[in-house]
């Protein structure tokens, strides 16, 4: 309960200072774009995923899924505030998968960013950028085990 409390404060807090984070878009979109992630790009974050991501107003855990259908690489993001979300806009950077996407929240437009980073010893880090880094949660994430079929 306490995670659900924070992390919806966390949400107004980004909704109310969109305005704000306007200056910290103009320095995201001066930043190289970088290209629609390929499916080879894309093979070592494959899977389901728990994010445990700890942020300035508390905890957040997130479910993402990271997927390739017929070579196009996609993503879906929910937490237990949010719904499932599709996730089109995915790019890798260096070594990093970035899933880029918008939700609405109270009414207003929110963008975020997910991105997953290989670390030492098979883990992985994870962030989150809400409003274009108004709101940063980081942390890591953890594959989900896939459930295995019993053996006839």
């Amino acid at each position: 309960m306490i995670g659900r409390v924070a992390f919806s404060s966390a949400l107004v807090a980004v909704v109310s200072a969109m305005p704000c984070a306007a200056g910290a878009e103009a320095v995201r979109q001066a930043a190289p774009a970088a290209g629609q992630a390929t499916a080879a790009d894309a093979a070592p974050f494959v899977g389901e995923w728990t994010l445990a991501l700890q942020g300035p107003n508390g905890p957040g855990t997130f479910d993402l899924s990271v997927k390739v259908e017929k070579e196009k690489v996609s993503g879906e993001i929910s937490s237990d505030l949010l719904p499932k979300q599709a996730v089109r806009d995915i790019s890798l950077v260096n070594k990093s998968l970035t899933l880029s996407y918008t939700f609405t929240w109270e009414g207003s437009p929110v963008e975020a960013a997910v991105s997953l980073t290989p670390a030492d010893g098979g883990k992985m880090t994870a962030q989150m950028d809400f409003a274009g880094g108004a709101y940063v949660m980081t942390g890591t994430a953890a594959k989900k085990e896939s459930a295995k079929q019993p053996r006839p």
